[in-house]
């Protein structure tokens, strides 16, 4: 398995008729970020194929889940990544493309790599995230919710 010079981040959401959206924010195990799902590509997966792969080790989401692309895109430099010695010398940035997924009605299964998830509505997530493109992504998808402009996107069906 080969991590590849591509990165994605998926934002679960879900929608209570009590207190409107929630959005998924993960607090990473070994350091003291505040991410959605975020994961790089292995071998020759493609962004979504990587967003639901990621968003099944990480939070136990299924794969077959509701999955919509967002339009923000974000680069992270390679610095960012290791190891990535077997990437070419050319490679400075990292394209991250974001993701949602409609979690309603179900559960999270956090893995090792984060320690707690917190359910926020959008004022709340967005500042305790850490990454800015995270912080553009949720605002999207906030944005595409409020205005019933989510089914806009075409589901994604690489599953």
């Amino acid at each position: 398995m080969s991590r590849q010079p591509l990165q994605v981040i998926v934002i679960p959401f879900k929608e209570s008729e009590s207190v409107g959206y929630q959005f998924a924010v993960f607090h990473r195990a070994d350091n003291s970020m505040w991410q959605f799902i975020a994961g790089g590509a292995e071998d020759d997966e493609t962004a979504e194929q990587t967003a639901r792969r990621e968003a099944e080790e990480e939070a136990g989401i299924p794969k077959g889940a509701r999955f919509f692309r967002l339009d923000s895109r974000a680069s992270v430099p390679r610095t960012a990544f290791s190891p990535t010695k077997h990437w070419s010398r050319d490679i400075f940035v990292v394209p991250e493309y974001s993701f949602a997924v409609d979690v309603s009605g179900q559960e999270l299964d956090l893995s090792d790599e984060h320690d707690q998830v917190s359910w926020l509505p959008f004022k709340e997530a967005t500042r305790l995230l850490t990454f800015e493109s995270n912080r553009i992504a949720l605002w999207e998808l906030n944005e595409r919710l409020n205005t019933h402009k989510i089914d806009e996107l075409p589901p994604m069906d690489d599953r």
